[in-house]
């Protein structure tokens, strides 16, 4: 007999329709994810129509083989969590139109979860004795947060992207090198085998928020000269030194942000977090 909280959760904030059983807030007892890449990996990016429809026509299994893996009844629920927001409108509007007539069906209580809080508290399903203060560095392909974590419930956003996330930027550059959708992972992998060669710019700004459009353009700019002109491009170096330039201002103004908090500890947050050099 499970003993605890139980709280069934949905994400269909872009192209992943997803939905786990979750005790007490820390226990996963099932993770579903129905993945949306091979589809938009030939248009180079997310469509949002198409993930909207792929998510109608797969919520409903998703959700029962979470229940099912998790071994648990829909009665035995304590509430519904869905992501509201932010993400793509047609995408968030398939879960929560699924969780709200859900929670209504089986009289639960229903509880919006903002997508940046929820990439944050994922770190608390990863360690069971995690907790606040920490400063957390949230990096995926729509958002480049920089949150100070005070509290479970007290959280100050400090830094954000005013023009395209660390995410965007990869994919972007990724199509500019012809490489494969998703373009984080591909750029990663690619700079492993280059060098630092290349000194593409670092956009500080004058605080914590972050810009990394002009360092997408000027990558850009980079290897239409060299096509113009001639000049072989090293993919590998291309890609080492784009990836350089990202992670030395997100590491940078992270640990600068800790000092000034006296605060020992950061967490990583969002896709983007997978990306090794980032994590080293």
């Amino acid at each position: 007999m499970l003993e605890g909280k139980l709280i069934l959760g949905i994400e269909s904030s872009c192209d992943e329709t997803s939905a786990s059983v979750v005790m007490d807030g820390r226990r996963v007892l099932s993770n579903v994810i129905s993945s949306q890449i091979e589809l938009h990996k030939k248009f180079g990016g997310v469509v949002p129509e198409v993930a909207s429809r792929k998510h109608v026509e797969n919520i409903s299994a998703v959700v029962d083989k979470a229940m099912g893996d998790a071994d648990v009844t829909f009665k035995q629920l304590d509430s519904v969590a869905v992501t509201y927001g932010p993400g793509l409108v047609g995408a968030l509007l398939v879960g929560l139109s699924y969780a709200k007539g859900l929670s209504f069906s089986i009289s639960k209580p229903l509880i919006g979860v903002h997508h940046i809080e929820g990439h944050i508290c994922a770190n608390y399903l990863e360690s069971a004795d995690y907790s606040p203060p920490f400063v957390c560095l949230v990096v995926s392909g729509g958002h480049t947060n920089l949150i100070m974590v005070n509290g479970y419930d007290d959280i100050e956003v400090i830094g954000k992207t005013r023009d395209d996330a660390a995410g965007e930027a990869y994919d972007k550059v990724a199509r500019a090198l012809g490489l494969s959708y998703p373009g984080g992972p591909a750029i990663d992998s690619l700079a492993g085998q280059g060098s630092n060669t290349i000194d593409f710019p670092r956009a500080y700004l004058d605080n914590y928020d972050f810009s990394f459009s002009g360092l997408k353009s000027n990558v850009l700019n980079y290897l239409n000269k060299c096509r113009m002109k001639g000049i072989e491009i090293n993919k590998a170096d291309v890609a080492h030194s784009f990836q350089a330039a990202v992670v030395e201002v997100l590491v940078n103004k992270a640990v600068k942000l800790c000092k000034e908090r006296k605060c020992p500890k950061i967490a990583l947050a969002g896709g983007v977090a997978s990306n090794s050099a980032l994590r080293r």
